[in-house]
C-alpha cells in the first residue's frame, strides 16, 4: 500500500508548522510584523525550500518588500532555528516569497458581491417599472 503523502510533503508540511512558531516568538523585526506562513515548497532532495507568507498590513506595497527584505535578512538565524526544531540531515535553504492568494481571494469575492448585489437592485428596478405599466 503507498504512502497518503511523500516525504517532501511532511517535511514541508512539519516546516510550516515550525517556521510560524520561529516568526511568532522568536524573530523580533518590526518589519516583519504579523507574518502568517501559508504554505511551504521542498524541493524533492530537501535542499531547498521555498516559504510562503502573508502580512497582516499588506496594504501597500512597501511594507510587504520590507517584511520581504526582513525575512530574507532574518533566513539564516530561522534555518538555524528550524535545524534545531525539526530533526533533519540537510535544513534546506530558505527563500521566501509573498502569498496574495489571501488578497486576490477577498477581491474576488468583494467582485461577486458587488455583480450580486448590482443583479438584485436591476431586479427591483424593473419589478418597479412593471407595476406602474
Amino acid at each position: 500500500m503507498a504512502r497518503e503523502f511523500s516525504r517532501t510533503q511532511r517535511v514541508a508540511q512539519e516546516m510550516q508548522k515550525e517556521i510560524a512558531m520561529i516568526l511568532q516568538r522568536e524573530v523580533k523585526d518590526p518589519r516583519i510584523g504579523m507574518a502568517t506562513v501559508s504554505g511551504v515548497e521542498v524541493s524533492r532532495d530537501l535542499a531547498y525550500a521555498k516559504v510562503f507568507v502573508t502580512f497582516l498590513n499588506d496594504g501597500d506595497e512597501e511594507s510587504v518588500k520590507g517584511g520581504l527584505k526582513a525575512l530574507l535578512d532574518a533566513s539564516g538565524f530561522i534555518r538555524s532555528l528550524l535545524g534545531k526544531a525539526m530533526r533533519l540531515r540537510v535544513v534546506p535553504e530558505l527563500t521566501f516569497a509573498y502569498d496574495n492568494s489571501l488578497v486576490e481571494g477577498m477581491r474576488m469575492s468583494n467582485l461577486v458581491t458587488n455583480v450580486v448585489r448590482n443583479d438584485d437592485e436591476r431586479r427591483a428596478a424593473a419589478g418597479e417599472d412593471e407595476d406602474k405599466a
